[in-house]
């Protein structure tokens, strides 16, 4: 088994590189394309792998996690737009993580929800490259005498399109995100 230990980590960054290059409308075919012989390879030798290997063996544990997780594992090959990682959900989870110990003085549940929103927001408009400040400053400004039922303009990556139209019929540059 030596040979596909060394192989497998080889061919998990060329995978990468296939599935991170390309723009997202092209992403689906060259994951199709690329991807999937290089994941069907590595099933057919988790398969043999869970044949050759003792019960109780430290791989046998990986090689039957690995197969019972596979449906999520290849879920990135029928749809271009997700991430073949979880990187984007892994940093957001630190930020929690790192603000947990503040969070023990929100005082009451409603002040715990409160956060926990502004928390989303934050992160959403830190993942659609939006400078927070700028977005709750207008969000605060205009929420109140905005129409209940017009509120999904102001999520995060509708606002951002907004801003980038007024910018432009206004003929001034669009702030970058500090």
């Amino acid at each position: 088994m030596d040979w596909e230990e060394r192989e497998f980590p080889e061919r998990r960054t060329e995978r990468y590189e296939i599935v991170s290059n390309g723009r997202e409308s092209e992403r689906l075919e060259l994951r199709q394309k690329q991807s999937v012989p290089i994941l069907a390879e590595l099933h057919r030798k988790l398969l043999i792998w869970k044949e050759q290997l003792l019960p109780k063996h430290f791989m046998a544990d990986a090689v039957n996690y690995t197969l019972g997780q596979w449906e999520a594992l290849t879920v990135f090959t029928s749809d271009g737009a997700v991430p073949i990682d979880n990187n984007v959900s892994e940093r957001e989870m630190k930020r929690v993580v790192l603000n947990r110990k503040n969070s023990l003085f929100v005082g009451n549940p409603r002040g715990g929800r409160t956060a926990a929103i502004l928390a989303s927001l934050t992160s959403s408009c830190r993942r659609h490259d939006i400078d927070p400040h700028l977005y709750f400053m207008q969000l605060l400004v205009n929420l109140p005498t905005w129409p209940a039922r017009d509120l999904d303009a102001w999520l995060p990556d509708r606002w951002k399109q907004t801003h980038i139209a007024r910018c432009a019929a206004l003929g001034i540059p669009v702030p970058p995100n500090p």
